[in-house]
């Protein structure tokens, strides 16, 4: 098995630019001259989208001559965030090449290509050299990866000292395996799920200090309840990525996620960690 293969095709069905394009439409939005609002229940492609973004974000005081990693970029959605919010620089890494392409050209429509730029690339093994950025962030990224402690190895190089590192996951819960497909892997097979612990020890290990780690169960339940209670009163689900992303497949990949929640079967988790000086 090529898991890195197996990784992107679970993601990537060809055409998502246009069926992007079809969606914004069905929302009265002009999709050759979208907003960032508009994107954002698409571009956003990971557990409370928008919310959780502005969640990291608070997280962290970058200055707009910061350079920013986005590692697991998707199609840009936090980054053309970050960028926008902070003024600051982003570079973002992804497996996908679709995700990239379709990145790249929403970041045009948003004329933000002088801040932002995506590359193709193996988080374990990224295209930069050492102490290169001044921060980084990733969103429900590290559950595609077996080899976590290469993860947080690579990250520390391309890190400058002193730099911070946020993470947004999926850690282990307390009870029992998921059911797939899920939102990150059609199997077992491309799932690896750390504990909210093992992961804490994993960054220590490659030379990070943990400033905070807290469980965000209670904030991923009440997103879920009022999506659920929107879509009930005939509305828009406020978090569409994971239908625009999976299509046929994403009502059960988010019954899944969703009963892995309520079983605690996954802990969604927010890191906060430095590298040291």
């Amino acid at each position: 098995m090529n898991t890195n293969t197996d990784i992107a095709a679970h993601y990537s069905q060809g055409q998502l630019l246009a069926r992007l394009s079809a969606a914004l439409k069905d929302d009265g939005v002009d999709s050759d001259h979208p907003t960032m609002d508009a994107l954002a229940p698409y571009d956003q492609f990971h557990g409370r989208g928008l919310e959780a973004t502005v969640e990291v974000a608070s997280l962290i005081k970058a200055r707009a001559a910061d350079h920013l990693l986005d590692i697991g970029s998707g199609i840009g959605g936090p980054a053309r965030y970050f960028a926008n919010h902070f003024g600051c620089r982003v570079t973002g890494i992804d497996l996908t090449p679709e995700f990239c392409e379709v990145a790249r050209q929403l970041t045009r429509l948003l004329r933000l290509e002088d801040q932002v730029a995506f590359e193709v690339g193996d988080a374990l093994a990224m295209p930069f050299a050492d102490a290169s950025f001044d921060g980084a962030y990733s969103m429900n990224v590290s559950m595609n990866i077996a080899d976590k402690a290469a993860l947080y190895r690579e990250t520390h190089r391309v890190l400058k000292p002193g730099a911070w590192l946020v993470l947004s996951e999926i850690a282990k819960g307390e009870r029992g395996e998921l059911d797939y497909p899920t939102p990150w892997a059609s199997s077992a097979l491309t799932s690896f799920l750390s504990t909210p612990e093992e992961t804490r020890r994993g960054l220590e290990q490659a030379g990070f200090d943990v400033i905070q780690l807290r469980s965000t169960l209670d904030e991923a339940l009440a997103s879920g309840a009022r999506a659920r209670a929107i879509v009930a009163s005939g509305g828009k689900s406020p978090h569409r990525a994971v239908m625009l992303i999976h299509g046929d497949n994403a009502n059960e990949a988010m019954a899944n996620m969703a009963r892995g929640l309520s079983n605690a079967q996954v802990n969604p988790i927010e890191v906060l960690a430095r590298k040291k000086t």
